[in-house]
């Protein structure tokens, strides 16, 4: 019973992160090529989450949605939180720290973590899965992936400290994409006390 919650979950909360990608009003558009410019992350803002405990830098202050989905069979609400920070309309990052019930934790790690990427990647067919390696994170597993869709990016790491997901996610079209961004964002993720 314990597995088929987990699977449910996270093939729940993947469905619900895709869908959240596009709720930071950012329509993505083509560079433009006349204008260009070199753009560094000097102006990005530190945010602090803190319920979710953690530091992320951001293009700009982030838009913020709390859900609970109600898991009444288990007898448990699955909390999360998304925040949402567009950077000039070109790439839209997030961060969603999920709360899941405390029998689920770093002991099945690697398990929860290729399970929420099976979700993400199965939510349409022509998905295609670049990459996805494990990483250690502050001490914590953690899993980066890197997901295209017919000319656009979605990269990120998903982190699993403690019962909580942490998801730092990029979405891009393919010419919009700033690897030095991408670099500062996930590099900037830091778990606090």
């Amino acid at each position: 019973m314990l597995k088929l919650f987990k699977k449910q979950v996270l093939a729940t909360f993947g469905a619900i992160f895709l869908t959240a990608a596009s709720i930071g009003g950012a329509p993505l558009k083509l560079a433009d090529k006349q204008g260009a410019r070199v753009d560094t992350v000097s102006n990005w803002k530190k945010f602090h989450s803190v319920h979710g405990k953690c530091m992320v830098s951001l293009p700009q202050s982030p838009e913020h949605v709390k859900q609970m989905m109600p898991f009444p069979e288990q007898g448990y609400n699955l909390r999360y939180d998304v925040y949402v920070s567009a950077h000039e309309k070109k790439a839209v990052y997030m961060m969603l720290i999920a709360q899941y019930p405390p029998f689920i934790n770093e002991s099945h790690a690697e398990m929860s973590l290729e399970n929420f990427l099976n979700g993400l990647v199965s939510q349409n067919h022509d998905n295609e899965l670049i990459f996805a390696d494990l990483v250690n994170v502050q001490g914590h597993k953690a899993l980066d992936f890197f997901i295209k869709l017919k000319g656009v990016y979605f990269k990120g790491r998903a982190i699993m400290a403690e019962n909580n997901l942490y998801l730092l996610a990029m979405e891009c079209e393919q010419n919009n994409y700033l690897e030095m961004h991408y670099n500062h964002f996930i590099e900037s993720f830091e778990l606090v006390k």
